[in-house]
């Protein structure tokens, strides 16, 4: 993809408007040193030097997106507790409006502590729960949902199966998107993977594919893959590979597989966030599917390469295709 291309598309979706849709939570680092083990029981003491929070999950989705310059709703769950408090800090910081997350009573906000030291993760706290929600609280959010469809230029669906994200929640949305004629782009979990008829873009990941599907190995083949997007319902299917890339299946073109971008991975932790966010702010700028997951996976590449989930910015993505030569390899082009 040329510079100049990615250019025009980059700076058209500017002010593009993104609705987002799912399960938002609260990433907490907790990062410090180990020089003893605890008396109380063989494990290690982390003496904590620094404490960040940021948005995770579907606010990192939309974090994500104003980063590259689009204008974000998010409408998602959050409990009346600290962790709701600081999370709509952390939006606001990031561009990103909290008007529309939805308080529910008696649930907390998901919050997911992590505890680094010398810059590797030792052990992941989630606070959460995983019930349903209650039936009015569950309507209150989806009258928010489909009332700002009417405002966005295109949908993102984020489920991490907290509770926001249903069948006919998805059903709906993804109905009223297509009649609106915007793109959209789902990340599912297995729970309602076969939720989302319509969508343009569908994101899993190759072990939750497998796992749809009742299969013991991954999916890489056109002869499985190909039928899978009328299976689906949905337009093109993008698999992610952890750190072997993505495989975009188009109808019509052959399966084509994108190689990671990164040099070194860091951390993984809001790549797949990233790659969501890209492809929809290119696809409302009117990118093609090829071209915008070509894009996400280069934004993925950067992410992977640094500590915690940090959105990647259009001027990130502007270096990044400067480092590249014009056959795609990276490097000097002497």
């Amino acid at each position: 993809m040329a510079k100049e291309e990615a250019e025009r598309l980059l700076s058209e979706a500017r002010g593009g408007r993104v609705l987002v849709v799912g399960d938002a939570m609260l990433d907490v680092y907790l990062t410090g040193s180990v020089d003893r083990v605890s008396p109380e029981a063989p494990v290690p003491v982390v003496r904590v030097e620094s404490e960040v929070a940021a948005p995770g999950g579907a606010a990192n989705v939309a974090a994500g997106v104003a980063a590259l310059g689009g204008e974000c709703r998010l409408v998602a769950a959050v409990g009346a507790d600290e962790s709701a408090g600081r999370l709509a800090e952390r939006l606001d910081q990031a561009g990103v409006g909290s008007d529309d997350l939805v308080q529910m009573a008696g649930r907390p906000t998901t919050r997911k502590t992590r505890i680094l030291a010398r810059h590797q993760q030792m052990l992941r706290v989630d606070h959460e729960d995983p019930a349903p929600m209650a039936e009015e609280d569950h309507r209150r959010l989806a009258s928010r949902a489909l009332e700002a469809v009417d405002w966005a230029d295109a949908l993102v669906i984020e489920d991490y199966d907290k509770g926001v994200v249903n069948g006919a929640l998805s059903r709906r949305l993804l109905a009223r998107a297509r009649e609106k004629g915007i793109p959209s782009v789902v990340d599912p979990k297995l729970r309602h993977f076969f939720d989302f008829p319509g969508t343009t873009v569908f994101k899993p990941n190759a072990r939750e594919l497998a796992a749809a599907l009742g299969l013991e190995k991954e999916p890489r083949d056109e002869v499985t893959l190909h039928p899978l997007l009328d299976r689906l319902k949905c337009d093109c299917l993008l698999l992610t590979l952890g750190e072997e890339g993505m495989l975009l299946v188009e109808p019509s073109a052959e399966t084509r597989l994108l190689p990671p971008e990164a040099r070194e991975v860091f951390d993984v932790t809001g790549a797949g966030d990233t790659v969501t966010a890209v492809l929809a702010v290119c696809l409302l700028a009117g990118a093609s599917v090829s071209q915008a997951a070509y894009l996400a996976n280069l934004a993925a590449g950067l992410e992977v390469t640094r500590l915690g989930a940090v959105p990647v910015t259009t001027s990130e993505l502007m270096q990044a295709l400067d480092g590249r030569n014009v056959d795609g390899t990276t490097g000097s082009t002497s």
